[in-house]
């Protein structure tokens, strides 16, 4: 199997992605007030995509901060959809 297979993203539209984003701080108790935005970005090595963190306790920061970047390594923004 060929590298870029296995380090391929997943393609999700703002809709999925909002949604995973939503779920994955809802499942930490330190992160369930935290207000955010998803943001389509121009195409880096990395990712298309950010999120903007807006209302987060200040014990939550890092935290919020470590689920977002687990999602981005695992999703693409698609800009087809």
């Amino acid at each position: 199997m060929p590298l870029e297979a296995l380090s391929a993203k997943t393609p999700a539209t703002l809709d999925e992605l909002t949604t995973r984003v939503f779920f994955a701080l809802q499942r930490h108790p330190l992160c369930r007030q935290v207000e955010f935005d998803i943001v389509s970005t121009p195409r880096t090595r990395r990712t298309n995509w950010t999120v903007s963190l807006r209302s987060v306790q200040p014990g939550a920061l890092w935290t919020a901060h470590e689920i977002v970047a687990d999602i981005q390594e695992a999703y693409e923004l698609d800009l087809a959809a």
